[in-house]
């Protein structure tokens, strides 16, 4: 078992020059396996691998002493209960829970969120993005213009979405808090430090949280991609290092990715339920929720995989979030009637699987509600690997691209995207991963200007204030005379650029 699956994080490292690359794999922590309950059943031997489940009971109310007694008996322990949405999170080693748990009056749906047990037993190799080095340093701050931080000139990503020009009417709102729901973020970093809102961070990888003091950054083993998104959004305008699209907002860190780098239902429901009652306005999702990269509704654990997540991020919508997630880095049209899926489960073994998109789910990227982002690069094209599909894509921003493909103008010299890293430097990564991250910037620059505003108002002004971006027709990135993707619909709401592409300029000034 290892987390060193392709493109998993949605981020990709593309080393200049190269059409793909590898894309981030994550180092996760282990969750101790609960102690067995007192009453089991005889099919439950002591040294059984006990297994992570989400128990669907109706939200608003405790959970009952019948579902409680219920649990249990069918072996399993409670490890936390999120009674406002009627998800309870438990620890099994009967290979039967799920299947006895559903039968219990008031339980509406229940499933196993991995097919690896606990803890897991998986080790990873994760890949790093090369920091910039002190020549690459001091050449950008040489380069930079006057009033500009010293890395912004190789943020190219800065322009494509005039937050250079929104700079000048405002940074945003320090009581506006992006949640950088991820791997981690190092709160430390110069760039990040002075936004970080710590009051709104957590780590919630064993689905409880844990709110120890920097339980919130990465291990120093453990995958950056936290951080660099991070920055992205928030990187203060400081006189050190980038600037971030928002660079006045505060920004936190939920941790939801384990040691090795997976992303679990549990923890991805504690994220959104912390989130909504720690008063962030804006969630960043740049992930999918491991084992299943699409969770099927005809398979009973998928479907309450779905739905407990479901659950956590409309609560996070309700009391005041908007929730912004990747497209996923695949190439592939979310619109097609078939789509291949051979990735899940991530965590064991995957099998090779087509899947009908109106019946399976990348989640939280597909959910009701959830702004879902396609990438550009440097030349404004959707990115090679972009995910697209009308009526999925709902708006495009930079993720970065091959430079081969993509090339932006000087005094940039990478068509990939400058981030933050751990340790208080900086590093370029690609993927819808970074796309995410900069629409997530300007829907805090809209909360930042119209205070009051609900999500949904904030999502219309994301969408309304957006640039129509049409259809690239052919799309033949590389260049080979083969059309890599067809983009269907109009300017202003087609496949590739959803309703356009983010503008943070309209987005202080509208």
């Amino acid at each position: 078992m290892t987390a060193s699956h392709p493109r998993h994080r949605r981020a990709l490292v593309i080393p200049a020059g190269m059409a793909m690359a590898t894309a981030l794999a994550f180092l996760p922590n282990t969750a101790a396996s609960a102690a067995p309950a007192p009453e089991q059943p005889a099919s439950v031997s002591a040294d059984a691998a006990a297994l992570s489940y989400v128990v669907n009971v109706k939200g608003g109310h405790g959970t009952s002493a019948q579902v409680k007694k219920a649990i249990g008996k069918a072996g399993g322990t409670v490890v936390t209960s999120y009674d406002k949405i009627g998800v309870i999170v438990v620890h099994s080693s009967n290979a039967d829970f799920a299947k006895t748990i559903r039968k219990v009056r008031g339980v509406q749906s229940a499933g196993a969120t991995r097919t690896a047990p606990l803890p897991s037993a998986a080790t990873a190799d994760t890949v790093t993005p090369k920091a910039l080095s002190a020549a690459e340093i001091a050449r950008a701050e040489s380069a930079a213009a006057e009033g500009q931080d010293p890395l912004q000139g190789l943020q190219w990503d800065l322009p494509a979405i005039k937050a250079d020009k929104a700079h000048e009417k405002s940074l945003g709102s320090s009581k506006v808090t992006v949640a950088v729901i991820d791997t981690g973020v190092d709160d430390t970093h110069p760039d990040i430090a002075p936004n970080f809102d710590r009051a709104a961070s957590v780590n919630c990888v064993s689905g409880k949280p844990d709110t120890s003091d920097g339980a919130w950054r990465p291990g120093a083993q453990e995958s950056p991609h936290g951080t660099h998104v991070a920055g992205e959004i928030a990187a203060a305008k400081n006189g050190v290092g980038m600037t971030g699209v928002a660079p006045g907002v505060k920004v936190s860190g939920i941790k939801v990715s384990n040691p090795d780098g997976f992303f679990y239902t549990e923890a991805v429901v504690c994220g959104f339920v912390w989130a909504a009652e720690h008063g962030v306005d804006v969630t960043n999702n740049s992930y999918y929720t491991d084992p299943w990269y699409f969770n099927c509704s005809d398979d009973p654990d998928q479907k309450a995989l779905v739905e407990a997540v479901t659950r956590a991020s409309r609560y996070a919508e309700r009391k005041g979030a908007v929730n912004v997630a990747a497209a996923g880095n695949e190439n592939y049209d979310l619109a097609a009637d078939e789509i291949p899926d051979p990735v899940s489960p991530n965590d064991s073994t995957p099998s090779e699987r087509v899947i009908d998109p109106d019946e399976c789910f990348d989640i939280p990227t597909q959910l009701p509600g959830v702004v879902t982002v396609a990438a550009t690069g440097a030349k404004g094209l959707k990115s090679s690997f972009s995910n697209y599909g009308r009526g999925f894509i709902d708006i495009a921003a930079p993720g970065g691209d091959s430079t081969a493909y993509q090339t932006p103008a000087p005094p940039a010299t990478s068509g990939l995207i400058l981030g933050t890293l751990p340790g208080g430097s900086w590093g370029y990564m690609a993927g819808t991963s970074m796309a995410s991250p900069h629409v997530a910037g300007v829907a805090a620059l809209i909360k930042s200007t119209h205070p009051h505003a609900s999500p949904a108002l904030v999502k219309a002004l994301l969408y309304a204030e957006a640039d129509a971006t049409a259809c690239t027709d052919p799309y033949d990135i590389n260049g080979d005379g083969k059309v890599d993707a067809v983009c269907e619909g109009p300017k202003n709401r087609n496949g590739f650029y959803g309703w356009g592409t983010a503008d943070a300029l309209d987005a202080v000034t509208r």
